[in-house]
C-alpha cells in the first residue's frame, strides 16, 4: 500500500487535503506531519492515521519525520523571505527519505516578474519549484490560484458600502475555493499519472471588477460599483484600515499583478483533476442572498 505524507496537516489545507483523501480511500495509510501535533490528536490518530511532528526550521529530524512515505503533500509555509529555506530543506530531507514523489503547493505564474510588492512570495515559490525538479525525485508542482475564502470578508465590505476599491485595473483571475484546492492535492496524491506534472488549479471562471461587481450586486441584493484607484491610494487606504505593511504590501501586490495579467493562467486542469467543476464564483457568493 501506497504511504501518503500530508505537511502543515494542522492548517486548512492541509486538514481539507486529509478529509479529501480518507473520504477517496478510509483505509489510506496516511501519516499527518505538523509543527503541532496535539492539535491533530485525538481527532486524527486513529486506524491508519499516523500523526509526526516535523519542523522545517529543524532539517536534521525530517528525514526520520518522512521514513516510509511514498509520496509526499508539500504544503507552502507562511514564513515569505525565508520559506524557500524551509522548502529546501524539506525537499533535500525527502530525498534522504526515499520519498518517490513532492507534491507541491506553489502559485500562479511565480517564474514572472512581479511588482516589487509581491517579488519575495513568488520568488519563493520560484525557487522551491527548481529545487524541487532538481531534487532527483518525481514532483507535481500545483500552482493554486488565489483563495475565495479569502476575499469573502473584503467582498462583504464591498457589498455593505457599494464600492469595490481595487487596483486590479482591467486585469482577470480566476479566484479558487480553498476546498477545490485540497481536492486537486488530494487527486494528485492518490491517483496515478502525475509525474512531473504541473497544473494551475485555478476556479471556474477568469474575472474582472466590473464581472465582480455585477456579481455582488446579484448576490447582496445592493448595488456594487467599482472605484479604480492606483497602487499608492490602495496602500494608504489599507494602511488607514489599520492593516500593517507587511500586510497591505502583499495584497497591493497581488492587484497590480492582476492588471498585468500575471495571474491569468489556463483553465480547466482543477476539473480534470477532481471530475467536476470547481466551485464558481456565483456559486461561492449565493449563501450571501439568501
Amino acid at each position: 500500500m501506497t504511504t501518503i505524507g500530508i505537511t502543515g496537516a494542522s492548517g486548512e489545507l492541509g486538514r481539507a487535503a486529509t478529509d479529501h483523501v480518507l473520504r477517496a480511500n478510509p483505509d489510506t495509510d496516511l501519516v499527518l506531519l505538523t509543527r503541532n501535533p496535539e492539535a491533530l490528536t485525538g481527532s486524527r490518530s486513529a486506524g491508519s492515521v499516523r500523526i509526526r511532528h516535523a519542523d522545517f526550521d529543524a532539517p536534521e529530524e525530517l528525514p526520520a519525520a518522512f521514513d516510509d512515505i511514498d509520496v509526499l503533500l508539500l504544503i507552502s509555509t507562511d514564513a515569505v523571505g525565508r520559506r524557500a529555506a524551509q522548502h529546501r530543506a524539506a525537499i533535500a530531507a525527502a530525498a534522504k527519505a526515499g520519498v518517490a514523489r513532492v507534491v507541491y503547493t506553489s502559485a500562479t505564474n511565480p517564474h514572472v516578474a512581479h511588482p516589487v510588492e509581491l517579488a519575495p512570495l513568488m520568488r519563493d515559490h520560484a525557487e522551491t519549484e527548481a529545487a524541487l525538479q532538481a531534487a532527483g525525485m518525481s514532483w507535481t508542482i500545483l500552482r493554486n490560484a488565489l483563495y475565495l475564502d479569502a476575499f469573502a470578508p473584503v467582498w462583504a465590505q464591498s457589498a455593505a458600502t457599494g464600492t469595490l476599491v481595487s487596483n486590479n485595473g482591467t486585469g482577470r483571475h480566476a479566484p479558487v475555493a480553498r476546498d477545490d484546492c485540497a481536492a486537486a492535492a488530494a487527486a494528485a496524491l492518490t491517483t496515478a499519472g502525475h509525474d512531473n506534472a504541473t497544473y494551475n488549479i485555478s476556479g471556474a471562471q477568469l474575472i474582472d471588477d466590473e464581472t465582480l461587481a455585477a456579481l455582488l450586486s446579484t448576490a447582496y441584493g445592493r448595488t456594487v460599483e467599482v472605484v479604480a484607484v492606483s497602487d499608492q491610494e490602495y496602500a494608504a487606504g489599507l494602511q488607514e484600515a489599520g492593516l500593517p505593511p507587511a500586510v497591505a504590501d502583499p495584497i497591493v501586490g497581488f492587484g497590480a499583478s492582476i492588471r498585468g495579467g500575471l495571474l491569468e493562467a489556463p483553465l480547466g486542469d482543477t476539473e480534470r483533476l477532481i471530475g467536476r467543476a470547481p466551485i464558481s464564483v456565483e456559486a461561492f457568493l449565493s449563501p450571501a442572498g439568501a
